[in-house]
C-alpha cells in the first residue's frame, strides 16, 4: 500500500530549516551575532512566521538561543564548554561504536561504505559542504546502528549543539585537520568491517579528541552584542 505524501507544508518547513542549519553552520554568521530575520527572509523568499518557525526547531537543537523580544542569535561556547561537550559526545560515539560492531549487517555496513565513499569523493573535490553531510550521516548511521533508543536520544540532543564546531574544526589551519579526519574515517570503516568493537570504540573516541582540539584552535572570544 503507498504511503500518503507528506503535506507540501510540512515538506518546505524541513527543506527551510535544513537551509538555515546550514547557513549558520557552514559559518554564514559570526559566533555571537544576531539571526538577520529581515535578511533571511528575503535571502529564502518568506515571511516571518516560517522563519520564526523553523528558528525555534534550531533553538531546540541547540544552534542558536532564543532571546526574549529581541530575536534569536548564534550560540558561543566558552572552551570548557566545548571540553565538556566534546567528550561527552566521544563517550556516546564510542559506546555507540561497540555496540554497532555486536549487532551490525553486512547491508548496513555496505550502506556506510557507500556514503563513506561519496564523503571521499567530495573531499577530492574540496567540497566541505558534501564532506560535511555525508559525514554527519556515516556517524548519525553508526548510532543508529547500536539499536539503543535512549543512546540514540541522547546523542541526537547534543549533536545539534556542536554541529557547526565539528563543521569549523575541518577549517584548521595550523594543520590539516580535514585530511587527518579523513584518515581516521578509513580506520572507523575498517574497525567495523571487522567487527572489532573495542578499536571502533577507541578509535572514534579520539576521533572526537581530534575534533575537540583543532575547534578549540578555531574558537576565538567572540563579542555578544547586547
Amino acid at each position: 500500500m503507498r504511503r500518503p505524501e507528506a503535506p507540501a507544508s510540512t515538506t518546505l518547513h524541513g527543506e527551510l530549516v535544513a537551509a538555515l542549519r546550514d547557513y549558520i553552520v557552514e559559518g554564514s554568521l559570526a559566533d555571537g551575532a544576531r539571526v538577520p530575520e529581515r535578511l533571511l527572509c528575503e535571502r529564502f523568499g518568506i515571511s516571518r512566521t516560517p522563519l520564526r518557525e523553523a528558528l525555534k526547531v534550531l533553538a531546540a537543537e541547540g544552534l542558536i538561543e532564543l532571546l526574549p523580544n529581541r530575536g534569536a542569535r548564534v550560540r558561543v561556547f566558552s572552551a570548557e564548554d566545548l571540553h565538556e561537550l566534546f567528550d561527552v559526545m566521544g563517550g556516546l560515539e564510542a559506546l555507540a561504536g561497540r555496540l554497532a560492531c555486536e549487532r551490525i549487517g553486512d547491508a548496513e555496513v555496505a550502506e556506510i561504505e557507500r556514503v563513506h565513499h561519496e564523503m571521499y569523493r567530495h573531499y577530492l573535490r574540496r567540497d566541505l559542504h558534501g564532506y560535511f553531510q555525508c559525514n554527519q550521516e556515516i556517524h548519525g548511521m553508526i548510532v543508529a546502528a547500536a539499536g539503543n533508543a535512549t543512546l540514540r536520544a541522547t546523542y541526537d540532543s547534543l549533536a545539534g549543539r556542536i554541529r557547526r564546531v565539528r563543521y569549523a574544526a575541518n577549517l584548521d589551519k595550523q594543520r590539516d585537520r580535514w585530511g587527518e579526519a579523513m584518515r581516521e574515517h578509513e580506520a572507523i570503516l575498517d574497525a567495523l568491517r571487522r567487527r572489532a568493537g573495542s578499536e571502533l570504540s577507541d578509535v572514534l573516541f579520539q576521533h572526537l579528541r581530534n575534533k575537540r582540539k583543532a575547534a578549540l584552535r578555531q574558537a576565538e572570544p567572540a563579542e555578544i552584542p547586547e
